[in-house]
């Protein structure tokens, strides 16, 4: 058998398993080797290798491999933690949402969750790793885990089955503790030495290694960040709409109106209880709204006007994008790429001025920046402010006083967005948040931009990296945060993204990630987004608004 790793060739014997030819290969890496990609697809350690022409190591530094790493960790904390709970009743254990560099944990027992507690169940999972317990993976038919699912009283995984399609399911086992996971797994619990268990808010967080894949550094409570994740969580909780399946049960039901319906009332009512809090204060004429990428800041600068002009306030909405400098003198990244999302891409300095010009009374001429030509302009938008008005900012650094540095900050009013998913698969897998933007992004990149999802996924990473160094930092210093999330958008979002990603070729390298996210939305049930409101948040990315975005 005649395998080409890294550009070499080199001969093994048949049945040979991915994993001793990864351990042969491992002092070559300096970060622990996951999976393999074998000809542009993913495989598990255990696997026996077969020939092939291109043969690739996933490592916990790569993205797919910092998953599996995340999914195998989760798996063997739930064994431990009801080993050591033991004949004490846990009700329920949860991994709801990502918060920091972890997973927020809510278990629902019949004893006091304490910090002696989770020391044991991080020292169980200790034990767990030093024994090198193989994690092996079984297909049953869907028939006989749905029935397992019952009977150990996963009603979550139990109803997101009965709207799967395929015939049989992968069943995960750790030393008989046996679970379903969406995603691969690394071969034993010996991979598994690097996390933390921490006691916070009602629950627990899974703390995970960031940068670094042999580096767990201490959690940082984010505490307005967990209070948003939280409401949301419990108010899917409280409608039944926690999870997939719930959310299939309604589409199934014809009722995914009455869901849009709801969504986006409860949407209303935030935005206008942001703007109520606004209009409270006389001395706020500065709305900065800061977020990541496809959280949807447009439509909602637009509806929080709208809600303000109620009140009557009189908003003056400004997009920071528009003081861009000059294409030609914009700052480039590491890969020779122009890096839209540094500050120094802004004009800081005429921005301050002309922010300053209008909080004294001035008349300012506003530019515009013209993406096609990649210059500022200016064409006769003259502005000033009167008693009631009031202007609307919005741009990823509206956040960092260093956009606004000679602004006063009892003038700002800053609020943070993004689309943070409460909508989990099971109790046990997660949505990821970056998922749902992603696939947001990607349908409106091809629908407004004329991009492919090969496109898209490309540049991902790199918009991921400025997110991290210019908003996740300061998310935390925002009056308000919203969620822009609906509860039922990736049903609406599964229409328009599949066709864009099963047009991405397998031989290139955004085909694995394409497969990942076909493989994701195939979870869910299709609804048509003809009843989604034309002022809606989604509305942004599928087309439709009445808004202009």
């Amino acid at each position: 058998m005649e395998l080409s790793i890294n550009g070499i060739k080199k001969d093994y014997p048949a049945e040979t398993a991915w994993l001793d030819i990864a351990k042969e290969h491992q002092p070559e890496y300096k970060d622990d080797i996951l999976l393999v990609q074998v000809n542009g697809k993913l495989q598990e350690l255990h696997k026996k290798a077969v020939d092939c022409q291109e043969l690739k190591f996933i490592t916990a530094r790569d993205k797919a491999g910092r998953l599996t790493y995340r999914r195998s960790v989760t798996f063997m904390m739930l064994k431990a933690f009801y080993e050591v709970a033991g004949s004490r009743r846990i009700r329920k254990l949860t991994v709801d949402f990502s918060i920091g560099n972890g997973f927020f944990v809510e278990p629902e027992l019949d004893f006091e969750l304490t910090e002696a507690f989770l020391v044991q169940v991080k020292e169980r999972m200790k034990e767990l790793t030093a024994m090198k317990l193989p994690i092996t993976k079984r297909t049953i038919h869907t028939d006989e885990a749905l029935e397992r699912f019952h009977k150990h009283g996963m009603y979550e995984k139990e109803r997101l089955f009965h709207y799967r399609r395929v015939s049989s399911v992968n069943i995960y086992s750790i030393g008989g503790f046996e679970d379903y996971f969406y995603g691969y797994m690394v071969p034993s619990t010996e991979y598994l030495k690097y996390f933390d268990l921490t006691l916070y808010q009602n629950g627990f967080v899974l703390v995970f290694p960031d940068r670094d894949p042999k580096v767990v550094d201490p959690f940082k409570p984010k505490d307005k960040l967990f209070h948003v994740l939280k409401e949301t969580s419990d108010w899917g909780r409280h409608l039944d709409l926690a999870d997939v399946g719930g959310l299939n049960d309604r589409i199934s039901q014809g009722r995914a109106s009455q869901v849009m319906l709801i969504e986006e009332a409860l949407m209303e009512k935030k935005i206008g209880e942001i703007a109520s809090k606004i209009a409270s204060e006389e001395s706020k004429k500065l709305v900065m709204i800061a977020g990541p990428s496809s959280s949807g800041k447009t439509t909602f600068s637009h509806r929080l006007s709208i809600q303000l002009m109620a009140l009557g306030l009189k908003p003056h909405p400004i997009a920071v994008d528009n003081y861009f400098v000059n294409r030609i003198d914009s700052p480039r990244d590491a890969d020779g790429n122009y890096d839209y999302e540094a500050l120094d891409c802004i004009d800081v300095k005429q921005f301050n001025e002309d922010m300053t010009n209008l909080l004294s009374g001035q008349r300012v001429e506003l530019p515009r920046y013209n993406f096609i030509s990649g210059e500022r302009e200016y064409k006769g938008d003259y502005l000033a402010l009167g008693e009631n008005d009031i202007l609307v900012i919005e741009g990823i650094h509206c956040l960092n006083d260093a956009l606004s540095y000679s602004l006063p900050k009892e003038n700002k009013f800053k609020i943070y967005i993004s689309a943070l998913t409460s909508l989990n698969v099971d109790e046990h897998n997660r949505v990821p948040t970056t998922d749902g933007r992603l696939i947001r992004r990607m349908v409106r990149d091809a629908r407004t931009r004329g991009a492919s999802a090969q496109d898209t996924i490309r540049r991902w990473d790199s918009v991921r990296r400025g997110e991290e160094s210019n908003i996740f930092p300061y998310q935390e210093d925002a009056d308000v945060m919203f969620n822009s999330a609906l509860v039922y958008e990736l049903a609406v979002l599964k229409l328009y993204a599949e066709p864009l990603l099963f047009g991405i070729p397998k031989n290139c390298p955004e085909y694995t990630e394409a497969k990942r996210l076909l493989k994701f939305l195939d979870y869910f049930l299709g609804v048509s987004s003809e009843d989604v409101p034309k002022n809606s948040i989604i509305r942004e990315f599928i087309g439709g608004s009445c808004l202009k975005v």
